[in-house]
């Protein structure tokens, strides 16, 4: 059986869905390994590496007709999709809320299709959560950023010629990347609050060092699978009110509140930014779903009154290598799960949690 792998858009996406050291445990299993060529040199990582490690470089189209399975970081291009042969898996992060057309046209064509962000929270299934492995280095970036935009110093310093005062810093949304804000966010000396819809992240927000701001009569808006819900009307005015208050001392924001699926909350309003110091720093990890901010436009950097609001559509874009790695090996545990190495052949079981709810119908 032969797994394949073709070259990404690199102006949208700068991720690799197979690493060279992932190469050889594809090889372990009895699968090979077709990669396009310059698959990943734009990250430093030549042919010549992959071809040590076992794999076999080839043209795209060579690559896409050999395979019976293809793994990509995002969706292959009309064109390529085109390209596809019945029986064949696709694996990907394939945005099925937004290409939900493609993805119906080609299943028709008996091509069974894989999308990771539908992954069950379950035990299980952590090995494989590239929700969870990206949006850890998105936390982390985003306060780096952020951090580097701010023009004053982030830790209170004491001098002979006085005191400057730490830097505070409001996390909207406190799941994984939130999280990882916080945590990163403290480790450079910032005094730090969050907030988030869900209670159960008090507890981790202060474990963290982090102070969560709670609505008042909040309750825990989370669903079963610990994404966040849609919020009230109610409690929507409530936060808004909470928010505005603590913006007036906030200094930098990092907004990472998503909806799976949909578009993202406006968290932020215009009036609330207006209320911030000016130099202050809002970095909205939302941006590619609309932003947490009312004034947040995707791939810019919009100054309003001397606010700076920052809005990255593919953060990861900057860390390309790291991402990659810990990517390449949820995807691996994934295609580990779904092949049956006694058989030599790809199990679509499902009654396999992992497999149904990937699975795109």
């Amino acid at each position: 059986m032969i797994i394949g792998s073709i070259s990404e858009n690199l102006n949208l996406e700068q991720r690799v869905a197979i690493t060279p050291d992932i190469v050889k445990k594809y090889k372990s299993l009895g699968l090979q390994v077709y990669l396009s060529k310059d698959y990943a040199t734009h990250l430093g990582i030549s042919d010549k590496n992959y071809e040590t490690e076992g794999a076999s470089i080839k043209s795209i189209d060579e690559t896409i007709s050999a395979s019976d399975a293809i793994l990509q970081m995002n969706i292959l291009s009309n064109e390529n999709l085109d390209k596809l042969k019945k029986d064949q898996i696709l694996v990907g992060v394939l945005d099925p809320y937004n290409n939900e057309k493609k993805l119906s046209e080609i299943t028709k064509k008996n091509i069974k299709c894989f999308s990771l962000e539908l992954l069950p929270r379950i035990t299980r299934a952590q090995s494989m959560d590239i929700l969870s492995s990206q949006a850890n280095l998105a936390g982390y970036k985003a306060v780096i950023d952020s951090f580097a935009y701010f023009q004053k110093a982030i830790p209170m310093m004491m001098t002979a010629a006085g005191t400057i005062s730490a830097a505070k810093v409001l996390v909207v949304g406190a799941g994984v990347a939130g999280l990882q804000a916080i945590a990163t966010a403290k480790r450079m000396g910032a005094i730090v609050f969050a907030t988030d819809v869900r209670m159960a992240s008090k507890e981790q927000v202060e474990s963290l060092g982090g102070k969560f701001l709670t609505v008042e009569g909040s309750e825990n808006l989370e669903t079963e699978g610990g994404y966040a819900k849609e919020t009230t009307d109610e409690f929507k005015q409530k936060q808004e009110n909470l928010l505005r208050e603590t913006l007036k001392k906030i200094d930098i924001v990092i907004c990472t509140a998503l909806i799976p699926g949909k578009k993202a909350p406006i968290i932020i309003k215009k009036d609330m930014i207006d209320v911030m110091t000016s130099g202050s720093v809002i970095y909205d990890l939302a941006a590619s779903q609309g932003g947490n901010s009312e004034l947040t436009k995707e791939n810019s950097i919009i100054d309003s009154n001397g606010v700076k609001i920052m809005g990255e559509a593919n953060i990861l874009n900057k860390l390309p290598i790291s991402a990659s790695n810990l990517y390449a090996k949820n995807m691996f545990n994934f295609i580990n799960n779904l092949y049956d190495e006694k058989n030599n052949s790809f199990n679509i079981n499902l009654e396999d949690e992992i497999i149904n709810k990937t699975n795109f119908k």
